[in-house]
């Protein structure tokens, strides 16, 4: 398929109140309202195709922009092609559920994850700490630093709370996913979450909430979740 038979696929599977789901979440147009569990048919049809991914990517269509992180070849892409889709990715539906989730993938993902969490934008920063988590409920706890992970649970425990709001989401799962998912630090990410305590965000709609990350892991401890990875991290 190429991208012209791809977005006219995509249009053909578009809802109004899926549209309507992802605007009030950040999206604007160009987009058409596509279920990703729909586009299931249409990945299958293409494969992995990472030139094509690349310019469903550039049409700056939501629902493309998506499609092509679920057919992209992750370890294909570079640092700077990392970056590039990062810069075009214009909410967090895009930077932390598409680009960090393609990097996860990839033998780069640590390093690059790093940088974008010190890089002080608000974005890079979500998806970097966003990328992590993908990682940590993914792959083998002997994959990380125990030392470098208890660091940033300390940068997290000092820092979120004058974080940026989409950040403070990322680092607050971050400490969530931490305790379910990275067992050598689950006390630490308790005791840090517990030192964190309810953590205020105000949304699109300049609504505020908060945020309970001891509370969630209480509920996965309850729900006997400790250690859970994921087989895949993308669908």
């Amino acid at each position: 398929m190429n991208v012209e038979e791809v977005m006219q696929e995509l249009e053909a599977l578009g809802k109004e109140r899926t549209k309507k789901i992802y605007v009030s979440n950040g999206a604007h147009e160009p987009l058409f309202g596509v279920a990703t569990g729909a586009m299931k048919p249409i990945a299958r049809k293409t494969k992995k195709n990472q030139p094509l991914a690349e310019q469903l990517y550039a049409t700056g269509n939501y629902d493309a922009m998506y499609f092509a992180g679920v057919i992209a070849e992750p370890k294909a892409m570079t640092e700077a092609d990392f970056d590039r889709w990062l810069d075009a990715a214009y909410f967090f539906m895009l930077s932390d559920y598409v680009v960090a989730v393609t990097l996860a993938e990839t033998d780069i993902a640590q390093e690059v994850a790093d940088k974008w969490i010190l890089s002080g934008e608000e974005l890079r920063m979500s998806a970097g700490w966003s990328c992590y988590c993908w990682l940590l409920g993914s792959r083998p706890d002997s994959e990380f630093s125990e030392s470098k992970l208890a660091g940033m649970l300390a940068t997290v425990r000092d820092t979120i709370h004058d974080a940026p709001e989409r950040t403070k989401y990322a680092m607050n799962y971050f400490v969530y996913t931490t305790a379910v998912s990275y067992e050598p630090l689950h006390a630490k990410a308790v005791e840090t979450a517990a030192a964190i305590g309810p953590v205020e965000v105000t949304d699109s709609k300049a609504k505020s909430k908060q945020l309970d990350a001891a509370g969630n892991i209480q509920k996965a401890v309850d729900k006997g979740q400790i250690g859970f990875k994921r087989k895949y991290v993308r669908c």
